[in-house]
């Protein structure tokens, strides 16, 4: 057997781009060598990689196999590479909002700081969102704030995170029903409420810690990110919850007023996600220890 690098690539490419026309395109051949270099691989492996469905590709069940060590072979032949180019590589990061918007960027500049020739993407979306990107292999890493059901992927836990309701300060002052000390689970039960979306670490902790706790809520509102839903709740909309470092420079300013809730503080764990199946790269490698020293 002589599978080379070049038919692994077209193999992926073919993947990912559902074509070999498109393929071709990407990698600079010409559909002939495309559709050649994948029959070769096929035919070495003495299996079929797609199933031809008409003028269409489908990945069956052996693509699937072949895809993430594929992916792991060029990723280390691109590691070969750059040893001699002086290139520490590149890295793929997905986050949830909370973390890709709040917590990550300060972090990215400190890391970079230290490695500032490692070319890093980020994409920030919710927990369901990252999770998906990871099991697809379209990003390195993810960092999350809930828990990742998907057996595929090696889920670490990372920080701790405090989250906590709010509301406008003018909901709060005396005279208001959640201005009273102890606030029942009845107040907050009656109370308009705007939450993030379902899929969101935030949405999903939030329903388990509290808000399962509630004899019934009020959902008024459900927004897709948390400068959306500050601004909500600082216009008089509703209360909320989230991280506290969301809303840290609010309550602080005193255009966020923070609702003591009875018992324990709201916290929940982030996490670190990666696919089994993945090659850590030395790149990669860099950056979990970076996350780990801020444990």
């Amino acid at each position: 057997m002589h599978i080379t690098l070049r038919q692994l690539e077209v193999f992926a490419e073919v993947l990912k781009s559902g074509s070999t026309t498109q393929a071709s395109v990407v990698l600079s051949l010409s559909q002939s060598a495309v559709s050649a270099a994948l029959a070769d691989l096929e035919n070495q492996l003495g299996v079929q990689l797609f199933d031809r469905v008409g003028k269409r590709l489908v990945i069956n069940e052996h693509g699937r196999l072949l895809y993430p060590r594929a992916l792991a072979l060029l990723e280390q032949a691109g590691e070969i590479e750059r040893l001699f180019n002086h290139d520490n590589g590149s890295l793929r990061i997905a986050a949830s909002s909370t973390i890709g918007n709040y917590m990550l960027p300060g972090m990215i500049a400190e890391y970079r700081a230290d490695f500032p020739n490692t070319p890093l993407e980020l994409n920030v979306g919710n927990s369901q969102d990252v999770i998906t990107a990871v099991a697809d292999f379209r990003v390195d890493l993810g960092l999350i704030e809930g828990p990742c059901h998907m057996p595929e992927l090696i889920t670490q836990p990372w920080l701790q995170d405090e989250l906590v309701v709010f509301a406008a300060p003018q909901r709060v002052r005396a005279g208001e029903p959640l201005a009273a000390r102890p606030v029942t689970p009845e107040m907050l039960a009656q109370a308009p409420w705007i939450l993030r979306e379902r899929g969101s670490g935030t949405r999903e902790v939030l329903d388990h810690l509290l808000l399962a706790r509630l004899p019934a809520f009020n959902l008024v509102m459900e927004l897709g990110n948390s400068e959306a839903i500050k601004h909500a709740v600082r216009h008089n909309i509703g209360i909320s919850c989230l991280s506290r470092r969301v809303i840290a420079e609010q309550l602080t300013a005193g255009t966020l007023a923070e609702i003591p809730l009875p018992g324990e503080p709201l916290m929940r764990t982030l996490y670190l996600i990666h696919h089994r199946q993945k090659h850590i790269s030395s790149a990669l490698q860099r950056f979990l220890d970076y996350c780990k020293l801020r444990q």
